[in-house]
């Protein structure tokens, strides 16, 4: 049986103001709680039209004190725009505000263009080419371990100190990014609703082949995030993903904006390359009723060798985004 668990972005909808969607997202991880998924994890994007979870340490701190058993985490902090200490700092508050319920999701993609990553830190490009060292450094000061001997650094502590830690995870779409984790000996997340599935298998051979095993983690655990909607009817989830896949294809043509509803968008013209790909898209989709789309994801975890998916749902409408979560939260319970 695969457990589930939840990434939500605070996707900007049409005609609902931006704010709303940090709030929806809040709101969520309460719902997700109480439907029983595992963990809640939140995004992080810069100067994006679409997805508008830009600070998922100050979202995270907010769904903490709204929620008491989900565990809450980034997916990820993109480490290469920050300082390991600061980042450590802020994840032990988070740790503070709720224990052993914390986890920290890293990445090394820049999550905006490249201007943007530039006014993030204009030295970006050379910290992600020191990656695995500012990991390292930030994966002792958040579990209150000592640096390297030798360290510039040594003897700062990033407070307030516990007896728990945030758990770390390595989020990426690469042969770099399973390589890190398995170096370091923690989980690893890839991200299959952005390469649609590309890559996966590799990047799982590579992280259990090369996993070097640490006190916390003597095993390798991965999962993947994978996009799915779930509806009443096969009908109505075909209708629902109309609001995905138009934002792909126009995406693709550089036009990004907020989520669509499926009315505003079913008389679009598209032009034949345009059905093309949306007909490519809906052949490796994720949708159909609760019972539908959990078979197909547990299917996918069995494939990959994993006992856990991260789900990914877009909706313009944030009650059809619940709905989605309530039916795979029920199908799970059934299982």
């Amino acid at each position: 049986m695969v457990q589930l668990s939840v990434l939500d972005q605070s996707t900007a909808a049409a005609g609902v103001p931006e704010p709303q969607a940090i709030r929806d997202t809040v709101a969520l991880a309460q719902y997700c709680e109480e439907l029983g998924y595992k963990r809640f994890w939140v995004s992080e994007h810069h100067n994006h039209p679409t997805i508008l979870g830009t600070a998922p340490e100050i979202l995270m701190a907010a769904i903490a004190q709204v929620t008491s058993t989900i565990r809450i985490g980034s997916a990820g902090v993109m480490l290469p725009h920050y300082a390991p200490l600061k980042v450590a700092e802020q994840f032990r508050v988070l740790e503070a505000l709720a224990p052993g319920r914390i986890d920290l999701g890293l990445g090394r993609a820049p999550g905006s263009d490249g201007k943007t990553a530039f006014a993030l830190n204009p030295n970006a490009h050379e910290d992600a080419e020191h990656f695995p060292a500012n990991v390292r450094d930030l994966m002792a000061w958040v579990s209150g371990q000592p640096l390297l001997t030798g360290h510039p650094f040594n003897g700062l502590v990033a407070k307030p100190q516990s007896d728990t830690s945030p758990e770390i995870w390595m989020l990426g779409t690469s042969d770099y990014g399973a390589q890190v984790a398995a170096h370091f000996g923690i989980p690893y997340c890839f991200a299959h609703f952005i390469t649609d599935g590309r890559g996966v298998e590799r990047a799982f051979q590579i992280y259990r082949d090369n996993y070097q095993p640490s006190e916390r983690f003597p095993e390798p655990i991965a999962n993947v995030c994978a996009w799915a909607l779930a509806a009443e009817t096969d009908e109505d989830a075909e209708r629902l993903f109309t609001t995905r896949a138009h934002w792909k294809v126009r995406r693709d043509m550089g036009d990004l904006r907020p989520i669509q509803s499926p009315d505003a968008i079913k008389d679009f013209d598209y032009s034949e390359g345009e059905k093309a790909r949306i007909a490519e898209l809906r052949a490796g989709a994720i949708i159909g009723t609760g019972a539908t789309v959990y078979e197909q994801l547990s299917n996918m975890a069995g494939n990959y060798g994993i006992d856990e998916v991260v789900v990914l749902t877009w909706t313009h409408d944030q009650e059809d985004r619940r709905n989605s979560y309530r039916l795979l939260a029920e199908a799970e319970q059934k299982s």
